[in-house]
């Protein structure tokens, strides 16, 4: 399965662990919410431009309830 991310200032907790909404679309058209803890670029890449991008989109995220997001 393949889905375009973009992600959201939301954050919330999932069995005690922070995660940032992000909403999905799949190559079908078909929407979804993912629920991201950590994300990273493989060791043998140059992580630098990626670094800089996700900062400038992903700015202090809001906290709020699992329960207000689905």
């Amino acid at each position: 399965m393949k889905m375009m991310l973009e992600s959201t200032d939301i954050v919330t907790n999932i069995d005690g662990v922070p995660v940032r909404k992000w909403i999905g679309t799949t190559e079908n058209g078909i929407e979804c919410i993912v629920f991201v803890h950590r994300i990273a670029v493989l060791e043998s890449k140059d992580s630098a431009e990626f670094e800089a991008e996700l900062k400038e989109q992903l700015p202090p995220g809001r906290r709020v309830p699992l329960s207000m997001i689905l």
